[in-house]
């Protein structure tokens, strides 16, 4: 069942489209992440469901009923800032109960709504602190159950990690996943940062200038991109392209001339249109091995070498002065400006046309 339905939806400033002709269906339940790079229109498509930007066209409807002109407090969502917005001279329980007071709820259910929330959200030790005692996760948690006291059909968070130090986020994301299963509850949740949207999503929408690229599953967008776009946007280290012109196509395969580096044969079925055209090869940089035993085998010379502990990361210099990123496992031996020997598995590749458009694997 649809909790919420976008449906031609449009937002408009001074007669600039930011909003294109948005549509989706979010099922109830569902943690659906919208990511995307700075200024595309991820926080104003929030801002839209949650009432605090006006719609220019289109419709929003949530649990079935249309509510473009109903108010924030009318519509059955909580939102979460990036900021926290507690008020300092308050204890912990009184931010939270904040929202069930100007609704004029009775004393005991106010008691009984704020108590349940801060032990899901693990603060009923600390209700009687003020946020100034707390740490930043701490005040992150309060602005959430100031939120869950409400009871919404829809949680929406916009980037509320961001002004978390890395640990932090790493541990809120953990507890904000949780936090869905143990709600069952439909969150949208808007970041620009992809680790977030990979790890916490059920389904991710990815936003470019205003219209959505794809829609899918973290791992649907992670082996199967649709676009070019897509492809370079999700995964870290990102995805290298390399640029070539079709030598020949059918359909068990198409061959890539790559210029210096030699003709890559990809699994693909390819018409025949496509030969003399221009295609890039997208290749992942955990999936270059060390070794020239694949059906590919390349020469780099890593400029750059990060050695994290768990994998290592060479940045190399191509004949055309781009930058290619091979991922490795652990520790390898390896230097500085000297060649090694890597391989490419053609299957693992992914292939654009000149439009940036995925060319279809074979059945």
């Amino acid at each position: 069942m649809s909790q919420l339905t976008l449906s031609r939806l449009k937002k408009s400033f001074s007669g600039t489209d930011v909003i294109k002709g948005v549509d989706l269906e979010v099922s109830e339940g569902e943690f659906v992440v919208f990511v995307g790079p700075s200024g595309c229109g991820k926080s104003t498509l929030l801002r839209m469901i949650a009432g605090l930007e006006e719609v220019t066209s289109g419709d929003i409807v949530i649990a079935g009923k249309t509510v473009n002109d109903l108010p924030p407090v009318k519509r059955g969502i909580a939102m979460v800032f990036q900021s926290y917005a507690l008020y300092p001279h308050m204890t912990v329980f009184e931010n939270i109960a904040f929202p069930l007071r100007v609704e004029k709820r009775l004393e005991n259910d106010i008691r009984t709504r704020v108590e349940a929330a801060a032990r899901v959200l693990q603060l009923d030790t600390r209700l009687e602190q003020k946020p100034g005692t707390l740490s930043g996760g701490q005040r992150q948690r309060v602005a959430i159950g100031r939120a869950i006291v409400r009871e919404p059909k829809i949680f929406l968070f916009d980037e509320p990690l961001s002004n978390l130090d890395a640990a932090l986020r790493s541990d809120m994301r953990i507890e904000l996943t949780r936090l869905h299963k143990k709600l069952g509850a439909t969150m949208i949740y808007v970041t620009h940062d992809q680790v977030e949207a990979l790890t916490m999503a059920d389904k991710i929408v990815v936003l470019n200038a205003g219209r959505i690229e794809q829609v899918g599953s973290p791992l649907d967008l992670y082996h199967r991109p649709q676009n070019r776009f897509v492809a370079g946007f999700i995964g870290n280290p990102k995805m290298n392209f390399l640029e070539g012109t079709c030598t020949a196509a059918n359909a068990s395969g198409v061959s890539v001339d790559l210029g210096p580096l030699g003709t890559i044969n990809l699994p693909r079925a390819g018409a025949a249109d496509l030969v003399g055209k221009r295609l890039t090869v997208g290749i992942r940089p955990e999936h270059v091995r060390l070794g020239s035993d694949g059906a590919f085998a390349m020469t780099l010379r890593p400029g750059i070498i990060e050695r994290l502990g768990i994998h290592t990361v060479a940045y190399s210099q191509l004949p055309n002065g781009d930058t290619f990123i091979a991922l490795f496992e652990g520790d390898p031996v390896m230097s500085d400006d000297a060649d090694v020997a890597v391989s490419i598995v053609p299957a693992d590749c992914h292939l654009f046309d000149a439009e940036g458009q995925a060319v279809a694997r074979p059945a």
